[in-house]
């Protein structure tokens, strides 16, 4: 159940109503008709900006409309009253019974909240798609963390996700790592090798060096590049990728599909995706403009194949061939969107490093034109992660050679803690990590105290069968919450109510950040009320001799933790039943 949805259904009866009475003129259109939490909650429990939207198309005064709206909604028996407040916004409070749906909704399973607004449309959200040169750095982890939670998400809002890394293996780069392997093999057999300025040095290929010479023996040995280059590539390609799943693996993160940029060559596919932009008229030759900055003498101007990208919103006309025949990197990138129209889903996602904000609009245009406008392309941009340790930024992997790994950032502490860090912030705001700070036992550490409110709650219930009391789902489904209606129980019922309406406006948005916000303004009201327990021995979750009050608390906080645990799935954190 959502119960923001029913009590905006209130609201549209309501104004229904008033349309019957001819208090308001027929046919409003009520799609901006909110029914939210209010900003202050002393000023009630949900407000509602009916009133507000429907003043000029009805030509009324807004808060004339919110009085009149405020006395035929107190006919509904979860309203105690309706407060027209300003220049027409109107706060609803409700009956304590109100609060009671759902916590019985979060009783019964892992469903509660999930939404069915994805209606079954198909979206790929494509992350990572890191170029296969080495093992993931730590700007991949939170563009990793960030893709993956956002599909957990989709799918937990109804629709049908697919989760895709793009292997970009057609470039020049994996030219680079070939020569680098090839050093490692002749290394491997005893030769001296020096890495030139252009070649990765990292450790991680000395293993794929000496994996090559097990395979191929001597026969690479004083050989020309045309003779071993090309199985260089593919076996390097291989181990590289090999090297990544594992580390996504250790980060919790699985792919449904790994997409090949080389199978786009010599396919047909790059052509057939230009071809479709062609017969829109969207192909042309032609000569670009300098480059903003570029000295005209610095710039020779050349016939180049290009998109007309600016007819679906981009800056300027991107080439897709060069004057010398070849692609440009953005053909086979057009090719790889355009098979994933052809593939049929109706949302394309990309989470892209926010060193590739230059290539949004490109990227947006070419989907619009392939697409006629009718599939969305979202491209989410993850901003850089600053790692701290001991007050000091932490430093390079030496493995790596050039940069921290994802496995430094999971080694150090762990999958659970490294994903819910990720998600502290928006995707487009820097982050910093700091291992110190993640690993406290404090209010100030959201993993810590979001997962200790599950563990709290985790050994109550462990408590309660000690005691001989069922703590099932069915048996506390029956329980008579008015027994657990003192104020400090009503906070986190409402709480509780918020869930469905965060993951519709999070799943909309694209921004699973909502859920670590959200759990950890849950746990904060179940640690107050815990609390207060303390102080108020009416408020401890167990009360001997009082199984009916007792089966009443249970239910309200074991709704908590099947929320708790839900949020924490979708985010990939494993929930904490006890901490150590």
């Amino acid at each position: 159940m959502n119960l923001f949805s029913e009590l905006r259904d209130v609201v549209l009866d309501g104004l229904k109503r008033l349309e019957d009475e001819g208090v308001l003129p027929a046919g409003l259109a009520l799609d901006a008709v909110t029914v939210e939490p209010p900003r202050d909650p002393l000023h009630g429990d949900m407000a509602t900006n009916a009133a507000m939207v429907l003043a000029r198309p009805a030509g009324a005064n807004p808060r004339e409309i919110a009085t009149a709206l405020a006395a035929v909604l107190t006919d509904d028996a979860r309203i105690t009253s309706a407060d027209v407040a300003g220049p027409g916004f109107l706060n609803l409070r409700l009956t304590p019974e109100a609060w009671q749906g759902p916590v019985r909704a979060a009783l019964g399973g892992g469903d509660y909240g999930r939404s069915k607004m994805g209606e079954n449309r198909r979206v790929n959200v494509e992350y990572v798609s890191a170029n296969p040169t080495g093992p993931l750095h730590v700007g991949h982890v939170r563009g990793a963390v960030f893709g993956d939670a956002l599909a957990s998400l989709l799918d937990f809002a109804g629709y049908r996700v697919t989760r895709e890394y793009y292997i970009n293996d057609g470039g020049a780069q994996v030219d680079v790592l070939a020569r680098s392997i090839y050093l490692r093999y002749l290394e491997a057999h005893g030769h001296e090798v020096a890495f030139e300025d252009g070649t990765y040095p990292g450790d991680y290929l000395i293993s794929v060096g000496e994996a090559l010479k097990a395979k191929v023996g001597d026969e690479y040995l004083d050989k020309e590049e045309a003779y071993w280059l090309a199985p260089v590539r593919r076996f390097a390609t291989d181990a590289m990728m090999e090297l990544i799943r594992a580390d996504l693996a250790a980060l919790g993160v699985k792919m449904d599909v790994f997409y090949s940029e080389k199978s786009l060559y010599g396919t047909g596919r790059i052509e057939a995706a230009l071809e479709a932009l062609d017969a829109k008229g969207l192909i042309y030759e032609g000569v670009l403009e300098p480059p903003k900055g570029k000295k005209p003498e610095d710039w020779e101007p050349r016939e180049q194949t290009l998109f007309r990208s600016t007819a679906h919103g981009d800056d300027v006309d991107r080439p897709v061939r060069k004057s010398d025949g070849g692609w440009t990197y953005f053909a086979p990138d057009i090719a790889y969107h355009y098979d994933k129209l052809t593939r049929g889903f109706d949302l394309l996602i990309d989470v892209f490093g926010a060193d590739h904000g230059g290539y949004v609009k490109r990227m947006k245009a070419a989907v619009s034109a392939l697409s006629d406008g009718v599939v969305p392309l979202d491209i989410k941009l993850t901003q850089l992660v600053k790692l701290y340790k001991d007050g000091q930024p932490f430093k390079m992997s030496k493995r790596a050679g050039t940069f921290v790994t994802l496995r430094d950032v999971v080694d150090q502490v762990g999958p659970d803690v490294t994903r819910f860090v990720m998600l502290t912030r928006k995707n487009d705001a820097p982050l910093d990590f700091d291992f110190d700070k993640v690993l406290e036992q404090s209010k100030e550490n959201p993993v810590f105290y979001v997962q200790y409110a599950h563990a709290r709650i985790s050994s109550v219930r462990r408590r309660a069968e000690e005691a001989g009391l069922d703590v099932g789902a069915q048996a506390l489904i029956g329980a008579d919450l008015s027994l657990a209606a003192h104020e400090s129980e009503l906070v986190v019922a409402r709480k509780l109510a918020e869930w469905p309406r965060l993951i519709e406006i999070a799943a909309r948005t694209h921004e699973p950040h909502r859920i670590a916000f959200y759990l950890y303004e849950l746990a904060s009201e179940l640690h107050t009320l815990w609390n207060r327990g303390n102080d108020d021995p009416a408020l401890r979750f167990l009360q001997e001799d009082q199984p009916e009050v007792t089966a009443a608390k249970l239910a309200l906080i074991t709704s908590v933790a099947g929320v708790l645990s839900a949020g924490l799935g979708i985010l990939g954190v494993t929930p904490a039943t006890e901490m150590r």
